[in-house]
């Protein structure tokens, strides 16, 4: 039973060290190969660009939505407190006595 053991373990040590080497290739790489990941690196990098003006674009969108918002609620405000000062000068004074 322990010699069964024994050569369990030394077989997957064996495994092991045979699965992390490298695999060695006999059949050279074309120069093709290396010139179509290029051409992948560029689409993706124009389409990260694309996302990214994309993004930039919806930002913007959004920040100008915002600033119209406030202006509108900054406008509203200030056309209310001037409803008041007018309804304030109109009304008229009266003196109240006990």
């Amino acid at each position: 039973m322990t010699k069964l053991l024994a050569t369990l373990i030394a077989g997957f040590f064996a495994v092991g060290a045979f699965a992390q080497a490298p695999a060695a290739s006999t059949t050279p790489t074309p120069p093709a190969a290396v010139v179509a990941p290029a051409k992948a690196d560029v689409k993706v990098d124009s389409k990260a660009a694309k996302a990214d003006a994309k993004a930039q674009a919806k930002s913007d969108k959004v920040k100008a939505k915002a600033d119209a918002k406030a202006a509108k609620s900054e406008k509203k405000s200030e056309a209310k407190a001037s409803a008041q000062k007018v309804a304030l000068k109109a009304a008229p004074t009266t003196a109240v006595s006990k």
